[in-house]
């Protein structure tokens, strides 16, 4: 047993995204064919009969909502999907509805099917108890919960995991039980159970938890703020993972390497940016040209603030890269090897949003977001619910990074550097600067924009001020309070 995890087989969140991609109006129609392929050969491989139904059955299914199938509609009406359906399917705007195929004769099978193979479990653990001793009893419970996770069954896995859990003395296995139930809750997208576990992991890990599984936490950690919009808090934790992941049960290390360049480019200050994400090693090593990928694969790359600086080039005379296609990651975060090849990624959109961002490249970082949107956060589960507040944090952030450094910008001049026109630049920082987002005026006549750089000092005099008018007002009423019950005394 030792450090190493348990329960970490199922559920195959491979297949969450699968169902995902099958509703998402953006997904290409090849990338359908093959996520239902490969969920239909899941669903048969696995026996997982209770997922089938979840999702295909004509009245309940959630990706069936036209209710054709094998089976004929009842003429009662189709009950109400599950809450948790909305966060594992793409929100569709005015687009019809996937109807995944029902087989009425292959749900009977494979119902069959897992009838038999709980017999089998509740043979074993008879058993168990009759000839062996409590450690057998727990592995034989353990295998039933892990049959449970891997057919799709959402409320009976977690209620096996938790069976298994009230008899476990064994701080790691306590904590690998737990990930499992949390990894439940991110394939059925139920957020309140990811975060009440995740909690519950913490105090676990915190009471004497191994290191090996402190770091894996990070990622689970770091996965469920990602899908929460706290993006400031999942940057360290996703970034902290990169050069310890093995975590492979939650996703692939190309996902971890996306998942951290886009929080800690939202998030992150610019030094920071600087040192945790442009000069990281670990990725440069996927993100960098050739002789960057080099550099940091044997520990020549400088990762300290400002390091190389006299070296960045202009991203609009470098020279095109090739896309970085079929990277093999499987070495860089673990000796571990995941169990499943990852698939090409083609990272050259979200290198670009780096390096632009950076070195204020505006014209090459807007055209970078719109390719970063349409390739990653359009298509993953995670991101796709927040791509619209991602993308204008971006603006915000290339906005803010240019007005800094003066204090009065021509309007053209700003437009011309962004690659917009005037009116959508107008529109757009007019936004921003009535939410209090940037402190900056617009002046249409003379077609300039003045910043109002913060003045520290001024700030906190009015503060001091606000904040004692206040006082005063609390202490008149106060005063007057007082004055009354004395006068009623007397």
């Amino acid at each position: 047993m030792g450090s190493d995890p348990q329960y970490a087989k199922y559920p195959n969140l491979s297949l969450a995204q699968d169902i995902f991609t099958l509703t998402n109006p953006l997904s290409t129609e090849s990338s359908r064919r093959t996520s239902l392929q490969k969920l239909q050969n899941a669903i048969s491989e696995h026996k997982m009969a209770p997922l089938y139904r979840y999702l295909a059955h004509p009245a309940e299914g959630i990706l069936n909502a036209s209710g054709e199938g094998t089976a004929r509609k009842t003429s009662a009406p189709a009950s109400r999907k599950p809450s948790a359906a909305a966060s594992m399917v793409a929100r569709r705007r005015g687009s019809g509805t996937f109807d995944f195929p029902w087989d009425q004769a292959l749900y009977e099978k494979l119902k069959a099917e897992n009838e038999e193979e709980l017999e089998t479990f509740q043979k074993e653990e008879e058993d168990a108890e009759e000839k062996a001793g409590e450690t057998e009893v727990q592995a034989a419970k353990g295998k039933r919960a892990e049959f449970w996770a891997r057919v799709g069954d959402k409320e009976k896995a977690i209620a096996s995991y938790e069976a298994v859990f009230e008899k476990t003395g064994i701080l790691g296995a306590k904590i690998d039980l737990v990930l499992a139930i949390i990894r439940i809750g991110i394939f059925f997208g139920d957020r309140l159970s990811v975060k009440k576990n995740v909690d519950r992991a913490k105090t676990l890990v915190e009471s004497g938890g191994d290191w090996d599984r402190r770091n894996r936490l990070k990622a689970y950690q770091g996965l469920h703020l990602l899908t929460t919009r706290s993006y400031n808090l999942a940057a360290p934790l996703l970034l902290d993972s990169l050069s310890t992941f093995t975590s492979y049960e939650l996703c692939s290390y190309s996902s971890l390497v996306v998942y951290s360049v886009l929080a800690g480019s939202v998030s992150l200050k610019r030094v920071d940016f600087k040192t945790k994400v442009v000069d990281a090693p670990e990725i440069r090593a996927i993100l960098g040209d050739g002789e960057d990928k080099l550099s940091a694969l044997s520990g020549a790359a400088a990762a300290g603030p400002g390091a190389g600086d006299e070296e960045m080039k202009d991203v609009s005379s470098a020279t095109p890269t090739p896309a970085s296609t079929a990277v093999n990651l499987t070495a860089l975060g673990s000796s571990t090897a995941p169990q499943e090849a990852e698939a090409p990624v083609d990272f050259t959109p979200l290198a670009g949003l780096k390096r632009s961002l950076y070195e204020g490249n505006y014209q090459s970082f807007f055209l970078a977001l719109a390719a970063v949107e349409e390739n990653f956060l359009s298509q993953d589960r995670y991101l796709y619910e927040h791509k619209g507040w991602f993308v204008r944090e971006m603006r915000l952030r290339g906005y803010q990074q240019l007005l800094q450094s003066y204090r009065v910008v021509g309007l053209g001049s700003m437009a011309h550097d962004f690659g917009v026109s005037v009116d959508f630049l107008d529109r757009d920082l007019a936004k921003f600067i009535a939410a209090d987002r940037i402190p900056c005026t617009i002046d249409r006549v003379n077609k300039i924009i003045e910043t109002n750089r913060p003045d520290d000092k001024n700030k906190q005099y009015a503060d001091v001020v606000k904040q004692g008018d206040g006082l005063i007002t609390k202490l008149q009423k106060y005063g007057q309070a007082v004055r009354l019950r004395g006068s009623e005394r007397g």
